[in-house]
């Protein structure tokens, strides 16, 4: 089949794509964007989460087929947008976090926890204005395993994007 989506604002085409195949593949074979993992095939890591019509998905548990004239959100559009929404080729704020924090350990569950982390930030701090809590950042984070078993670097990464993202209150301090 061939195969039309959206990932991360442009359009894609491929072609001789067979539906069973996952969505992941698509992404990093056939699209040539790695920044995805590839960890377990069985949806149970979160290494290869996604933004699938703006809700996260496993992308190993996606099959081709059912993404067609999708949008797709991958760890490659989270970097790169300043306010308009222009490429500005900068880091993300969330990424810059865990820069700063060293929640990037061996890397290869950073894409699937920034993309949940993401997820996070927009439903809450985002939209709110208000911090998440400790507990809503684990549940957001529930389904990503860190393999280097670093997630106290993962969680204050979190709370220091929250931080520098949220709207501060009438006191001036974050909510």
């Amino acid at each position: 089949m061939r195969l039309t989506l959206t990932v991360n604002g442009e359009r894609h085409t491929a072609d001789d794509v067979w539906p069973g195949e996952s969505l992941l593949y698509v992404l990093r074979e056939r699209l040539g964007l790695p920044g995805t993992k590839n960890a377990c095939e069985q949806g149970e890591c979160g290494s290869c989460t996604v933004y699938l019509d703006g809700v996260t998905a496993c992308s190993c548990l996606i099959a081709a087929g059912q993404a067609e004239g999708r949008e797709i959100g991958t760890v490659e559009g989270l970097a790169g947008a300043d306010d308009s929404g222009a490429d500005d080729g900068e880091v993300s704020v969330l990424q810059n976090a865990f820069l700063e924090t060293g929640a990037v350990q061996c890397g290869f569950c950073t894409p699937g926890l920034l993309v949940q982390a993401d997820d996070l930030l927009r439903r809450t701090t985002a939209r709110t204005g208000a911090i998440p809590s400790d507990g809503e950042i684990r549940e957001a984070l529930a389904g990503n395993l860190c393999r280097c078993t670093g997630y106290d670097a993962i969680m204050n990464a979190v709370r220091l994007a929250a931080e520098r993202t949220a709207t501060p209150s009438a006191n001036g301090e974050p909510r």
